[in-house]
Order: structure tokens, then sequence, then C-alpha cells
């Protein structure tokens, strides 16, 4: 019986000694999670916010540096293009055809130097005048009052280096520097072709468009022929290498020609050394559709490269950006008329210091002055 009872308490030691443990692996695993459990929530929760922080910086930063593109952008690029006033201010004429002081007979071209004082072309009074800024009469610089009856100028542009004016005289086919300071002494330098538009650019080479040989030449001081720069396709017509009426010149920083080819209704552009132009204003034939000129005259383009344009039969002024397909009206287009909105056969155009745009009004016989608006 003892060895029985001694058996049975070993057997009893033996189960509780296993079953304590148990209990201590129990307790131990149970520890282990609690301690683990938590540093796996804070970890995970940790990540989380720093997943949440790192993309919330990445929005941040993109949008804080598209917002600063922006704004470098905006700087940078300015305005496309100027709004002027539809009504004109009259600046040089506009008191009927005539050879008086506050006449103009028909008017040309016209340069604004930078005290806005206008120096006009006055073809058949056979002279060149000046208007003084708000002034309502003009002074004579060259020619006028039966001087010199045979002067009939078109075209005149400024000759800083020589002080001197350079003149379109075409009852003698010539293009003729006048010295201010010895009106008696005039410079030949062309002579013997049909021209009557010139332009400058800013090396003062001198341009002339020549309606005989359908081309326009750059001219530099001494050379006794031109290089031509648009044009000379050989002889006349309608496609990229060609001119048909080669009239107004507008030479940009870079060297392009802008030149309006009046017959062919459209504004060509010739990239310096360019063996052809590209159309950047009309070619869609005679009319008075946006993406139509009728007969176009003057061409300036502006400092963010809109070409203005007189259109001439139109009685308007158009703007074009290179790759438009059609143009806006700046001013004009009310009809023919000589009320300040109303222009009748503008034929030249320029900008003042202050991007303000003037108009040569050639049948009212009068400069209208449209200004920049801030609209």
């Amino acid at each position: 019986n003892e060895q029985a009872n001694s058996q049975a308490r070993s057997s009893w030691k033996s189960f509780f000694g296993k079953r304590k443990l148990m209990w201590i692996i129990i307790c131990i695993i149970v520890v282990i999670l609690i301690i683990i459990i938590p540093i796996i929530i804070i970890k995970t929760k940790k990540n989380n916010v720093i997943q949440i922080s790192t993309t919330t910086t990445e929005i941040t930063t993109q949008e804080a540096t598209e917002t600063l593109n922006q704004l470098i952008t905006e700087k940078q690029i300015p305005t496309k293009y100027n709004n002027y006033s539809q009504q004109g201010i009259t600046v040089a004429g506009g008191n009927g055809q005539g050879n008086q002081s506050n006449q103009l007979g028909s008017p040309g071209n016209i340069i604004i130097d930078e005290n806005k004082t206008i120096l006009i072309s006055d073809g058949t009074n056979h002279r060149i005048v000046e208007w003084k800024y708000e002034s309502n009469h003009s002074q004579i610089i060259i020619g006028g009052n039966n001087q010199l009856p045979r002067f009939n100028p078109t075209d005149v542009v400024v000759d800083k280096e020589n002080n001197a004016l350079i003149i379109v005289e075409v009852a003698t086919r010539q293009v003729l520097r006048w010295f201010r300071a010895n009106q008696t002494y005039q410079q030949i330098l062309t002579f013997d072709f049909y021209s009557i538009r010139l332009a400058m650019d800013k090396n003062g080479y001198l341009y002339v468009s020549n309606y005989d040989q359908k081309d326009v030449t750059r001219w530099k001081d001494g050379d006794t022929s031109g290089t031509i720069v648009a044009g000379g396709g050989g002889g006349e017509g309608n496609d990229l290498n060609h001119l048909e009426t080669p009239g107004c010149i507008f030479v940009d920083d870079d060297y392009s020609v802008y030149v309006s080819d009046e017959a062919n209704s459209r504004v060509m552009k010739w990239k310096k050394d360019a063996t052809e132009g590209i159309i950047v204003a009309g070619g869609n034939e005679y009319g008075d559709n946006l993406d139509q000129l009728s007969l176009p005259l003057g061409v300036i383009v502006d400092r963010m490269g809109n070409i203005y344009v007189a259109d001439w039969f139109n009685h308007r002024i158009m703007r074009w950006r290179e790759e438009d397909t059609r143009g806006s009206i700046v001013v004009g287009g009310n009809g023919e008329g000589s009320a300040s909105n109303q222009l009748n056969v503008p034929t030249r155009l320029a900008f003042d210091n202050e991007e303000n745009l003037y108009v040569v009004d050639q049948n009212n016989r009068r400069v209208q002055k449209f200004e920049k608006s801030s609209d």
C-alpha cells in the first residue's frame, strides 16, 4: 500500500509540475504579447504618420512649386496685346486738304520721336513737316512754299548717325539723304527705280522696297547696290519666294523683314538670310473677313510680336500674331468716314514711346492717335 501511495503521490507531483510549467509558459507568452502588441501598434501609427506627413509635404511642395512657376511665368510673359481707345484724337491735320500750316495734302510716312514730335512726308505739298506735341500747326522742315516744286516725298526715315533724313523722292525715282545741318547738299543713295517705301534697322542699314524688281533690298552706307532680303524670286507672283507689289517695310531686332504685299493682300515675313517668306497676315484673297485683307499698306510690330496692319480698303487697323489664322480689328472698321471712330483709307502706322498707336488717315488728311487703354 505504501508503495502504491508513493507512486500516486509521484504521479500527482509530476502532473502538477507539468501543469505549473505550462502556466509559466502561458504567462511568459502573455507577457511577451503584452509587450510586443503595443510596440507594433505604436510603430504602425508612426509609419502612417510619417507616410501622411511625407505625402502632405510632397503635395505642399508640388503646389508651392506650381505656384512659384506660375508667378515666374506671369512675370516673364507680358500681356499678349495692348488695347486701344476706339475714339481717335487728331494730332496733325484734319482741316481739309491744303498747304496751310494746319493742313496736310497727302500725308505719307510718319516718324514719332521721344518727345512725341511727329515728322510727316507731305508729298503733294512738296514738303516734309514737323508737328510738335499738342501743337495745332506744323513747321516746314524741307520744301514747301513752292521752293521745291519737283520735290514729291512719299516716305522718310531718320538717319540719326548722320543727323539727316533719308527720303524717297518718287518724281525723280531716287532715294536721297538730306542733311539737316546743310540742306543745300543732298546725297543720292539709290536711283532709277520705283521705290516708295523705306525702313531702317537698329544698325542704321537702309531697307528699300522696289516695285520694279518686286523685292526688298538692304543698303549699307557706301553700297553701290543693295542685297536682296525679301522677294527676288524672278518677277512677280504669289508663292512664298515672290512678291507682287512690295510696299511698306518693318525690320525687327532679329533682322526679320515684314513687308506688305499689297496686290496679294497679305503681309510676308522674311527671316534673316531666308530664301522664302511666310505669310503672317491675310493671304486669303481680297475681302473684309477677319482672315482677309484688302490692299494692306502700313505694317509695324510691337514689343510682344503682334503685327499691326493698315487695311486700306476696309478702313480698319488689324492685329495678327504670327501663328494666327485670323486677325482682330484694333481700331476703325466702322465704315468709311471722318468720325473719331472711323478711318478713310488708313495708310501708315507708328507707335510712340508709350505704345500709343498713330494712324495716317489718308483721305481725311489727318493723323489719328489712339491711346493705349488699361482695359
